[in-house]
């Protein structure tokens, strides 16, 4: 794990889920998957916005051409652990990977964030979106 990343979580677990710097104003959560291959839990820090009672997260990898680590880990391993502040649960992970309910999901993202705009143009790939319904 990178020290960037390693910082974001721990800033994150102390602050009940609130971190600073670069993703001050952006909500973040904490998902936990399984290694596709390996089966070791994994934790990265993922920005998020509602959709309904679902969290949409963005296999963005900030607009590189390759998805990232985890979105394969969610891929294989479908059920994930997500911390939303002090409070952790269960949920199920379901790509939405084209199509005008993948665009609808993209563009509530950019409403929010509006990086993911850059992103989805810089990238040479469909970028995924990710709901993620309690269990």
């Amino acid at each position: 794990m990178t020290n960037w990343k390693q910082s974001v979580i721990d800033e994150y677990r102390a602050n009940g889920g609130k971190v600073g710097g670069y993703f001050a104003n952006t909500p973040l959560l904490r998902l936990h998957t399984s290694g596709a291959k390996s089966g070791q839990q994994r934790v990265n820090p993922v920005a998020y916005v509602m959709d309904g009672e679902r969290l949409l997260i963005i296999a963005s990898k900030g607009g590189a051409d390759s998805h990232p680590d985890w979105y394969f880990n969610l891929l294989a391993n479908p059920i994930v652990t997500v911390e939303l502040g002090t409070e952790k649960f269960r949920a199920r992970a379901t790509p939405v990977t084209e199509g005008p309910e993948r665009d609808r999901l993209y563009a509530l993202m950019v409403a929010r964030n509006p990086g993911f705009a850059e992103y989805e143009t810089k990238a040479k790939r469909k970028i995924p979106a990710i709901l993620l319904e309690r269990v």
